[in-house]
């Protein structure tokens, strides 16, 4: 309850502003800061599909709920000039891997430049004390070893959308270096988390939507990459994470203004078969296949992230299994699927999970 206490001190009526709130993520972010008591700005493209978190929890109900593609720095900068928010968590972001490959210069500008647009935007704002800049546990440079990544190892990425998103840390490290360097200017950090699974998202070519969808329509699962080791967690887990992330930045802004790592316990890390298996085992019925077809793009085959300092520094740490992971996600799809009240739903699974992080 202490813990809960004190976030509620540092967010009640604080200004906020969550970019990219439309999103998966960004919907349940805004839910949560808006059970927190704060003042949500939300700052994003339209959504995309009707089924999105988004539309099922009523998020333009809980916040300012404003269009602007970050790739333009005049009208974001009006938005945020305008607000004057106190902390500002930057979601907004081409998120997909897939996607990357088949409109590159789009994700580049989006998760670089957007990126940049964000934080020159901030430096001109004097309202803003705390940046979070949420990247991917995919900025690191794949070697192939099947080890957890630490926060100081380096950056890289083949494929568009995880190097724009290891340029995204760099210029991030930029402007903390050159522009939030004095005692009194923003703390800014970002977050690096893992895979996350969750109720509300709906984007095309991910493993948890694909298997719903073929669940939904009575269609056999395709599976592409059975093998591929991810970090699998549950929505809330890294989210709390960054919002613990975000009150450490508020109250001691240069101790915190570092990279950060969000994912399970490095002994719990599956593969996509599992996965797999794991969802269908929650929903109750449905069928496994190897996809025949060959693999267009490149991915790793492995990845997991070490956890140690968010445990040790933030007092953060994972509290669901995997298990516990897929039978929650499954669950709001079913819920959806049912035609129950979605916001009602998502907001007791959210006071449930907040019971257990006492």
């Amino acid at each position: 309850m202490e813990s809960m206490v004190k976030l509620i001190n540092t967010f009640k009526d604080r200004r906020i502003i969550v970019t990219g709130h439309t999103g998966f993520k960004g919907s349940w972010l805004t839910l949560w800061l808006s059970m927190l008591g704060a003042k949500v700005t939300g700052v994003s493209l339209d959504p995309k599909d009707p089924l999105d978190a988004y539309y099922a929890m009523g998020i333009k109900n809980l916040s300012e709920d404003l269009r602007q593609d970050i790739r333009e720095f005049k009208g974001l900068f009006d938005i945020i000039n305008s607000t004057e928010p106190e902390i500002i968590f930057h979601l907004a972001a081409q998120p997909l891997v897939s996607q990357s490959y088949l409109q590159p210069l789009e994700t580049l500008c989006t998760n670089i430049m957007g990126t940049a647009n964000l934080l020159e935007a901030c430096r001109l704002t004097p309202s803003v004390k705390t940046i979070i800049v949420i990247t991917t546990d995919k900025c690191y440079e794949n070697t192939g070893k099947h080890l957890p990544y630490n926060e100081d190892d380096r950056l890289g990425g083949e494929d568009p959308y995880s190097s724009s998103k290891a340029a995204a840390e760099l210029v991030v490290n930029s402007y903390r270096k050159s522009f939030f360097n004095s005692a009194d200017s923003p703390g800014i950090a970002t977050a690096r988390a893992g895979n996350i699974i969750g109720g509300g998202d709906w984007a095309e070519n991910r493993i948890v939507p694909d298997c719903i969808r073929a669940l939904k329509e009575g269609r056999q699962i395709l599976i592409r990459n059975p093998a591929s080791v991810r970090p699998w967690q549950y929505i809330l887990e890294p989210l709390y994470g960054y919002i613990i992330l975000a009150e450490k930045c508020f109250t001691n802004n240069k101790l915190f203004s570092e990279a950060w790592n969000f994912g399970p316990e490095c002994n719990s890390v599956y593969n996509v078969w599992q996965l797999g298996e794991g969802i269908i085992k929650a929903w109750g019925s449905g069928t496994l296949v190897k996809s025949g077809e060959k693999q267009k793009i490149k991915e790793a085959d492995y990845l997991s992230l070490n956890i140690n300092k968010a445990k040790e520094m933030l007092g953060w740490t994972p509290v669901l299994t995997f298990q516990d992971s897929v039978g929650l996600t499954v669950d709001w799809y079913k819920a959806q699927a049912e035609g129950k009240d979605m916001l009602k739903f998502s907001i007791e699974q959210l006071e449930n999970y907040m019971q257990l992080i006492q």
